[in-house]
């Protein structure tokens, strides 16, 4: 991703009667630890660009674990158009329901940045986000709530050279046109993007090119769940995967830390390793995310 502007849930099981507000105690126990145990898996299998055998293994991985919690995955393949010619892609969609009542998706890109040569493993870009992302699946494959979650894993969001509108989100922009098409769009009330959450010293900014009425929330929700000392006050307006989902109408947020070590300086550098991701880390994020899921369930829930 790239920024545009630097300035630098038992889930509360909701009906329609259900008229209280949720509380961090209503949320369900969530493991720093087992997402680290996903991003150790993820960096394990090395470095993961588009199309790479590494890739492929990271893919499987993936669909064992959310079969394993019960999940339907479909794997939306397609062909991309790249500076290095066309590239076979593969974006993974794990589900339980139909969506037609109305779909909360939680997304990350699980590819890592291409570079020529070198041993880019990405354990915070984006094995972080893709190892918080199944542990949340694992918490929220029981959960009974008005709307469905939707899981998405996207192939394709680094650029291969330099990022640009044609080179990044790959994935994020196939999908987006395709659930346009298909009238999918209409059903997502909310996107919830996760991306370099991982970060020892975690702090999520307020990015402005997500929906307003989504940001405001992520903050309440960082103060109702205890976890407010890992928002910034910094803004920015970051480029990522939500944006094709914003293009096609779907509210979406990017809940990203873009200050990745002093000056940013472990971002896309072979300084991204294991040791400066923290199961603290990832924990926070996911208690934000389950009293965000909690607070939206309730909002549509009343409507």
């Amino acid at each position: 991703m790239r920024s545009a502007t630097a300035i630098v849930i038992l889930l509360l099981s909701l009906s329609t009667a259900c008229a209280q507000s949720p509380k961090a105690s209503d949320v369900p126990a969530l493991s720093g630890d087992k997402a680290m145990e996903h991003v150790r898996a993820q960096v394990a299998f090395g470095p993961r660009p588009p199309g790479s055998p590494a890739l492929e293994k990271c893919r499987n991985y993936i669909i064992e674990r959310l079969r394993d919690h019960g999940y339907t995955v479909e794997q939306d393949a397609f062909e991309a158009n790249t500076p290095y010619g066309a590239k076979k892609m593969v974006n993974l969609i794990g589900r339980k329901g139909t969506g037609d009542r109305g779909i909360i998706a939680l997304a990350s890109h699980y590819d890592s940045k291409y570079m020529e040569g070198k041993q880019f493993v990405g354990a915070n870009d984006g094995a972080s986000s893709t190892g918080l992302l199944l542990e949340l699946a694992r918490v929220l494959a029981g959960a009974s709530a008005p709307l469905d979650y939707w899981f998405l894993f996207l192939d394709g969001e680094e650029a291969f050279v330099e990022w640009s509108t044609f080179d990044s989100t790959y994935g994020s922009r196939h999908l987006a046109r395709r659930w346009k098409q298909e009238g999918t769009a209409a059903k997502v009330r909310a996107l919830i993007l996760l991306d370099m959450i991982g970060d020892r010293n975690l702090d999520i900014l307020k990015e402005y090119n997500s929906t307003r009425w989504l940001v405001d929330l992520v903050w309440e929700a960082g103060a109702k769940a205890g976890v407010s000392e890992i928002l910034s006050p910094v803004q920015a307006a970051i480029e990522d995967d939500h944006i094709p989902f914003l293009d096609v109408g779907i509210p979406s947020v990017d809940i990203i830390d873009l200050n990745y070590g002093p000056g940013n300086s472990y971002h896309h550098t072979l300084s991204d390793t294991l040791d400066k991701v923290s199961p603290e880390s990832m924990e926070k994020t996911g208690r934000l995310v389950l009293m965000l899921l909690s607070m939206l369930q309730e909002r549509f829930a009343r409507k």
